[in-house]
């Protein structure tokens, strides 16, 4: 994949700082907590997420879990929400939602809606990159970058193939 025409806005060793940085704001923020899960929106955010529960595991005594969130972004409503591994009780525990750009909010407000079924004690949202033109009534509790751009630009995270990026186009 060529990025040529695009600016980097995030490079490999910054992600990594910002996702250090993330880990810590969480642990601070969850300090008396026993345990919390980590919700990665498929398919950067559960990438984001892994990255997150490593980090999250290395300073905290925490026990951190996984979870995969699997739905259709464009049509919500087509699909049902999915939840991966299903074992994974997200009751009375303090949930995190990972997603790698935060844009008009939508993804995350449906990924709430089915959250919020499971009666989760407290939901926050941890976000990569903050474009602030939500349209849905969500905001992140954790940001590692926030950047104001017009509607006609579009952030590109890249996660994969030894790649790690992101991208202003």
């Amino acid at each position: 994949m060529t990025h040529a025409n695009n600016s980097i806005i995030l490079n490999k060793d910054q992600i990594g700082q910002k996702i250090t940085r993330m880990a810590y704001e969480i642990y601070e923020q969850n300090v008396e907590e026993q345990g919390i899960v980590l919700a990665g929106i498929h398919e950067k955010g559960a990438i984001l997420a892994a990255m997150l529960t490593t980090q999250l595991r290395s300073i905290s005594p925490i026990n951190v879990q996984l979870l995969t969130v699997t739905l259709n972004k464009v049509s919500p409503l087509e699909t049902p929400v999915k939840l991966d591994p299903s074992e994974v009780s997200i009751a009375d525990k303090v949930v995190i939602i990972v997603d790698d750009v935060l844009n008009t909010g939508k993804t995350l407000a449906f990924t709430l809606a089915a959250l919020l079924q499971h009666n989760p004690k407290k939901i926050e949202i941890a976000t990569l990159v903050n474009r602030h033109h939500t349209l849905y009534p969500v905001a992140a509790t954790y940001t590692g970058y926030s950047l104001a751009t017009t509607l006609r630009e579009h952030v590109q995270v890249v996660l994969q193939d030894g790649e790690v990026a992101a991208y202003l186009h």
